[in-house]
């Protein structure tokens, strides 16, 4: 699965681990030191709204500092431990990387973009009520509000234009990255065919776990991807944030109290599911176990009329299904939980801001930005709890892969 793409798999994801964290280390420490090489000023300062959030100093020195990084790491690869597919796996990693980021950063900006335009709605809002007094608003403070509100309209197709953009250019590469990933895979495999060709289902394994193994590394490897460049990008705001924020119920008063809350829920609900879902990989793997047997059966039946006769199909079904409806089962509670810590985290957010909210300590925009952040963090977070099922299906593929392999280790 991984040597058939990767140089030296064990060795090489070891050190992206241990590349990734000295290059964020020295990115996080010493980034203005950097940045004073250069004659940049990168100090904390008002965010930007619309697309020069993209090319501020401080995003400029990230972006040469990430292909400089980039560029140090496959040169010395290329080197160590040439490999046929070198440019997709290590190169392509990274520019698959670097454009979920950026997708990422599209988030932030528009999360930007939040306070200003919700502020101008919240001040020119008039009160509804028999009693309640109007506002009185010119014509010429009606132009201006008319045209600060387009003006911020404006920006945010800007900056929607540039998220389809990253999507699909990130979606196309990731794409072509998995497939590039699959025909490795068949390419090994198939070398090999002498010795694969006992193995049970081996014709399966090479064309459809090969096929599911690569959709779902599409879909999974993405978002998770994505949930950690998230992370990264969304709890500094979070923390930031957090200072309109000074008490929460039960709790009271605590420093940066969203930041602590947001890791305190998710980390909940992962455990709780995680522990909850325990016997669901398992069961997705011995069901691709019944269901070759059967199929492998149905196969040899259309050569040999001695194969696949009734008795030994309904034997091998009632395998199928007896283990169908424990995966039913086990997935019935699995999905009342899933389901309850889901609506119970509509709301949750909500529950922490009341005693804020009460006193009128936060404006509209902000608790716009509160909430898109907080859901950005924990659904970050949650990445186990959203993902389960998918993982639970990538288990069993993996397991199937991983016993075919060992046949070439006897």
């Amino acid at each position: 699965m991984f040597k058939s793409f990767f140089p030296n798999p064990k060795i090489f994801f070891i050190s992206v681990l241990m590349f990734a964290g000295l290059t964020c280390a020295v990115w996080y420490g010493y980034n203005e030191q950097m940045a004073a090489l250069f004659g940049l000023d990168i100090t904390d300062a008002e965010p930007v709204i619309g697309l020069k959030h993209f090319v501020t100093n401080s995003f400029l020195l990230f972006y040469a500092y990430y292909f400089l990084c980039t560029a140090l790491f496959a040169f010395a690869w290329f080197k160590i431990s040439p490999h046929k597919w070198q440019w997709w796996s290590i190169v392509g990693s990274s520019t698959i990387l670097f454009s979920t980021y950026f997708s990422v950063q599209v988030s932030v900006a528009i999360n930007n973009w939040r306070r200003p335009f919700f502020d101008l709605i919240q001040s020119l809002l008039k009160p509804i009520g028999n009693d309640a007094p109007t506002k009185a608003v010119d014509a010429q403070a009606a132009s201006t509000a008319t045209g600060q509100l387009f003006d911020l309209l404006i920006i945010f197709g800007e900056i929607a234009f540039l998220a389809i953009f990253i999507y699909v250019v990130t979606r196309f590469l990731v794409s072509h990255f998995i497939f590039r990933w699959r025909t490795a895979m068949n390419e090994y495999y198939t070398q090999h065919w002498l010795k694969l060709r006992h193995v049970e289902g081996a014709s399966q394994r090479i064309q459809e776990d090969t096929m599911r193994f690569a959709s779902i590394m599409e879909n999974l490897g993405v978002a998770l991807v994505e949930a950690i460049m998230t992370l990264f990008a969304f709890l500094p705001v979070l923390w930031s944030l957090s200072e309109y924020v000074s008490e929460l119920p039960i709790v009271g008063k605590i420093a940066h109290p969203l930041f602590y809350a947001a890791l305190f829920w998710s980390i909940f609900g992962t455990g709780l599911l995680a522990l909850i879902g325990i016997k669901l990989p398992g069961l997705e793997f011995n069901n691709q176990k019944v269901e070759a047997a059967f199929r492998k059966e149905l196969v040899y039946g259309e050569d040999d009329i001695l194969r696949a006769t009734p008795i030994t199909l309904n034997e091998l079904f009632s395998n199928v299904r007896k283990n169908y409806f424990r995966l039913y089962f086990h997935y019935m509670y699995f999905n009342v939980a899933r389901m309850l810590y889901l609506q119970a985290d509509n709301i949750f957010v909500f529950i922490l801001l009341v005693p804020t909210i009460v006193v009128g300590a936060i404006t509209f925009g902000i608790l716009q930005q509160i909430l898109t952040a907080f859901g950005q963090v924990s659904n970050s977070f949650q990445y186990l709890v959203n993902s389960w099922t998918t993982i639970v299906e990538l288990l069993s593929v993996r397991k199937r892969l991983k016993a075919f392999e060992s046949t070439l280790d006897d």
